[in-house]
C-alpha cells in the first residue's frame, strides 16, 4: 500500500499532461467538427470536396501514423513540431474528422418541415441554420459528441510513443522501474476510468440543461 502511494504522484504529473492534451485537442476538434460538417452538407464543390477529403483522410488511417507523421515527416518540410503540440493538433484533427459526421447527421436528423416553417417565415438560409436547424440539432449531437471526447481522452495514450510524458508514458516508466506491472496498470485503468466519469458526467448535465432551456 506504501507503494502505491509512492506512485500516484508520479501518475498524476502525467494525468496534468493527459487533460491538458485532451483538453487542447477538444479546442481544435470542436470547431473542425463543426464547420466541416456543414461543409459536408453543401451543395458546392469548393465547400463540399475538401471536406470530404479532410473527413476521409483522418478517418481512413491510422491515428498512431497520423501522429508519426506530423512529428517525424513534417520537419523534412520545414515545420517542426514539438510532441505536446503534434499530439493536441493529430489527435484535435482526428477526433474532428469523426464529429463532423456527428455534425453532419444531426443536422440531417433534423425534420424537413422545420426548414419549411423556416421558409414560410421569410428566414435566410443562415438564420435557418443557426436559430432553428442547429439548436435542434446540437441536442442529438450530444450523446456521440460525449462518446468522442471519451475516445480523445483514451487516444492520448498514443501520445507516449513520440516520448510525450503524459500518463501511460508515466506507469510505462514506473512499471520498468519496479517490475510491478499488475498494479501500476490497475492503478493507470482506473484514472483512465475516473477520467471517462468526470466527462459523462459533465455531458449528462449538459444534456439535463439543454433539455430544461428548451423545454
Amino acid at each position: 500500500m506504501t507503494e502505491i502511494f509512492s506512485w500516484l504522484p508520479i501518475l498524476l504529473s502525467g494525468v496534468k499532461t493527459t487533460v491538458l492534451l485532451t483538453v487542447g485537442a477538444a479546442l481544435i476538434a470542436c470547431p473542425m467538427a463543426l464547420i466541416f460538417g456543414l461543409a459536408r452538407l453543401s451543395s458546392h464543390p469548393s465547400l463540399y470536396l475538401p471536406s470530404a477529403c479532410y473527413i476521409e483522410i483522418f478517418r481512413g488511417t491510422s491515428a498512431l501514423v497520423q501522429l508519426f507523421w506530423f512529428y517525424y515527416v513534417l520537419p523534412h518540410f520545414g515545420w517542426k513540431l514539438d510532441a505536446f503540440s503534434a499530439g493536441v493538433l493529430v489527435l484535435g484533427l482526428n477526433i474532428g474528422a469523426y464529429g463532423a459526421e456527428v455534425v453532419r447527421g444531426a443536422v440531417q436528423a433534423v425534420p424537413r418541415e422545420q426548414y419549411e416553417a423556416a421558409q414560410a417565415l421569410s428566414f435566410s438560409r443562415q438564420q435557418t441554420m443557426t436559430r432553428i436547424i442547429l439548436p435542434q440539432a446540437f441536442v442529438a449531437m450530444l450523446p456521440p459528441a460525449g462518446n468522442l471526447m471519451i475516445e480523445l481522452l483514451k487516444s492520448t495514450a498514443l501520445v507516449s510513443m513520440i516520448t510525450l510524458s503524459e500518463l501511460t508514458f508515466k506507469g510505462q516508466i514506473l512499471r520498468a522501474s519496479t517490475l510491478k506491472s499488475t498494479e501500476i496498470f490497475t492503478i493507470t485503468l482506473l484514472i483512465y476510468f475516473l477520467l471517462s466519469l468526470c466527462i459523462s458526467g459533465a455531458v449528462r448535465k449538459l444534456e439535463r440543461y439543454v433539455s430544461y432551456a428548451k423545454g
